[in-house]
């Protein structure tokens, strides 16, 4: 559910906790009761296959190798280590099999206070966005019955209308896709108080997210997109969205613990781990409460999504019953979107991450303090579910997701390594400098003001002198960035974990990319020249900092004049444009100060993106709109005084910086939508 900007964050820790509980793995193997000995030396990254040992053995093949017993003795020299490297508080894995379940666990503690344990049937967690699954095969289900068209236009099932875009309208397949071409919507995503929920059409009705991309052309994932197909379910069913659920999906697949209700039923909130974000801290969080119900507001057990696993494995069968015709859902994992070829591709509602030659489709989630990963391989009949309850230092519980996911595909569904030969070294130093710059996230709030965050975090794209290139946004376990190798034209692949990255070239020039793992929902579009951080920073910070040198020499310079008995040196016009310039400066200092301070105070509390933070919202982005017009006319008013004044040349140089400042600052808020009236967001 979090913005993306924060999904792509890796730490140095995970270096340490994945190749020591490789290492502890390894060795796991040893007599009962004796305790596997880490190495003296430092243990190194995981190797391919996921083992750290040294000794040439036979590797048996996948299904064989993949067993209950094996598995949790892997799983227990990796989770264990990881959950206190991380200072993660608890975790759930359930591994399913050929239609059964192989293997489910709990690790650590559900409830710090009462030293509760994980119960994988019993205990609660939060997927996040894998619940966008369940609002997908509820899609799919009525797409069977004849009641929802996945390529008529969405308004036929909508009582409010999505304009379409230059005149294409948006379809569920767009929705599912991810390609519906809207821009993101933050407000009120998630909330600690059950009196900040409103209504799923209240919620939908408030605000539609601009169209920024043709229907069906770029990837950019999309919270409010998935919850109107939620709201279509609930208006075509004649159910309520969580009540559709929990009768055509939950009850057949025998999910007797899983919920979108919110709040949850009495029964279940006693199973409900605590969210966390940090172990060592031990105060749980609120539950968090989400707006956009069908793309986030499940809760479940491991054992209940282990249920989930094999229906899909099984092409929507389960038992004795069915959740998807096997047409449906063949068509479901099978249709495919492309994003930028040969990368891997978003399926119906899945996204493709095909690992290791064994094709698999998958879905990860991600709430403020729990992040959790699903992943099927429909080819071998394997499913695994991880789930953490704590954010973790510095952010380290979505390695212990990734690592264990990664690590246990190359454990027991390794494949041959990749045989591509590489382009010439002049060729590959020449694609490199073509693709280097700036980039755009296509998934961004794009009129609105919280498209400030996405101009401070833009990607950016290195050429080395190897004729590799890095991507820092994109790093590695270890927390440095990958480095990547092209391995055809405009492909290239990390050298170390075999995720490639592509881009799309449209007249000799690079004008988006995009990589593995996330290629299937979002894209990097070449920014515009002022939008690069040499431009876009150096007018932000640089103006920023005129207009505090200004408002600091303000007071200083009148002691300095009291101290030495100095009288004003100013009269008539200079004087008024003088202090009225230091006013001016210090008002749009602290009207952008203020919105740049709240921007960053909402992306590291979710909760204060409420409907309750409407009227601070509209306050400041309306002071703004007053501030930094004035502000500019003042600064253009002050540079015609003084130039024309007997001043010095440093004041009239002065004057000139003020009036760029000022107009920077204007032309900043509105190319970024600080200026305004509203709270869409």
């Amino acid at each position: 559910m979090k913005s993306p900007i924060a999904r792509s964050v890796t730490r140095p820790v995970a270096a340490a906790v994945l190749s020591l509980a490789m290492s502890i793995s390894a060795l796991a193997a040893e007599p009962a009761g004796q305790a596997p000995v880490p190495p003296k030396t430092k243990p190194a990254l995981p190797v391919p296959h996921g083992d750290a040992t040294s000794v040439a053995v036979p590797v048996p093949a996948a299904n064989e190798r993949l067993t209950a017993a094996d598995l949790e003795a892997w799983v227990d020299g990796f989770m264990p280590y990881a959950l206190e490297q991380t200072d993660v508080a608890g975790s759930v894995v359930v591994v399913v099999k050929d239609g059964k379940v192989l293997f489910q666990k709990g690790y650590g503690y559900s409830d710090l206070a009462t030293r509760k344990p994980v119960d994988p049937a019993r205990t609660l967690f939060r997927p996040g966005s894998v619940s966008k699954l369940f609002t997908w095969t509820a899609v799919m289900q009525l797409v069977e019955q004849g009641k929802l068209d996945l390529d008529k236009d969405i308004n036929t099932y909508l009582d409010f209308e999505i304009p379409p875009y230059d005149g294409k309208p948006v379809t569920l397949r767009n929705v599912m896709t991810h390609t519906a071409g809207m821009e993101e919507a933050i407000r009120g995503l998630i909330a600690n108080s059950e009196k900040d929920i409103a209504p799923l059409d209240a919620t939908l009705k408030h605000w539609i997210p601009e169209r920024i991309y043709e229907p069906g052309s770029t990837p950019a994932y999309s919270n409010y997109a998935t919850a109107l197909a939620g709201y279509i379910v609930q208006r075509v069913s004649g159910e309520p969205f969580e009540q559709y659920v929990a009768n055509h999906i939950f009850k057949p697949l025998q999910m007797q613990h899983s919920s979108f209700s919110q709040p949850l039923e009495k029964h279940l909130q006693p199973l409900v781990s605590k969210g966390y974000k940090t172990a060592s801290e031990g105060k749980p969080q609120p539950y968090e409460y989400i707006n956009l119900a069908p793309a986030g507001s499940l809760a479940s057990t491991a054992a209940d999504m282990g249920n989930f696993m094999i229906a899909h494995l099984n092409n929507g069968a389960f038992g004795g019953t069915r959740i998807l015709g096997e047409a449906t859902a063949r068509q479901m994992h099978e249709t495919a979107q492309d994003s930028i070829k040969p990368l891997n591709r978003m399926m119906l509602g899945f996204y493709e991450t095909t690992m290791n030659g064994h094709r698999a489709i998958a879905h990860g989630g991600d709430t403020q303090w729990f992040h959790s990963d699903l992943q099927l391989f429909p080819d071998d009949g394997i499913g695994i579910f991880v789930s953490t309850n704590s954010a973790g230092k510095d952010g380290g519980a979505r390695l212990i997701r990734d690592g264990l996911v990664t690590g246990f595909a190359n454990r027991y569904l390794p494949g041959p390594p990749n045989a591509a030969k590489g382009v010439d070294e002049a060729t590959a130093k020449e694609h490199a400098q073509l693709i280097a710059g700036a980039y755009n996230s296509s998934r961004r709030a794009d009129s609105n003001f919280m498209n400030l965050v996405y101009m401070l975090g833009q990607t950016k794209v290195v050429a080395n002198e190897d004729g590799t290139i890095s991507v820092p946004m994109l790093a590695g376990y270890s927390g440095a960035p990958k480095k990547w190798r092209e391995i055809a034209p405009f492909v290239w692949q990390d050298t170390g974990s075999g995720d490639r990255l592509a881009a799309e070239v449209v007249d000799g020039r690079v004008v988006r990319f995009s990589a593995e793992p996330i290629a299937a929902i979002m894209v990097f579009q070449r920014a515009a020249w002022w939008q690069t951080p040499g431009v876009f920073l150096t007018m932000l910070f640089g103006s920023l900092a005129a207009l505090l040198f200004t408002v600091i020499a303000w007071p200083v310079s009148a002691m300095v004049r009291r101290h030495y008995g100095v009288r004003y040196p100013l009269a008539g016009q200079d004087a008024r444009a003088h202090r009225w310039v230091r006013i001016a400066s210090l008002a749009v200092l602290v009207s952008v100060g203020a919105m740049i301070g709240m921007v960053f105070a909402m992306m590291s509390d979710l909760s204060m993106m409420s409907p309750a933070s409407d009227v601070y919202v509209i306050a400041l982005r309306t002071l703004t709109a007053i501030v930094l017009p004035l502000g500019a006319l003042i600064a253009l008013w002050n540079a015609w005084t003084v130039l024309r004044s007997p001043r010095s040349w440093w004041a009239k140089l002065w004057s000139l910086v003020l009036a760029a400042a000022c107009l920077s600052l204007l032309w900043i808020g509105f190319a970024t939508h600080l200026i305004g009236f509203t709270a869409h967001y």
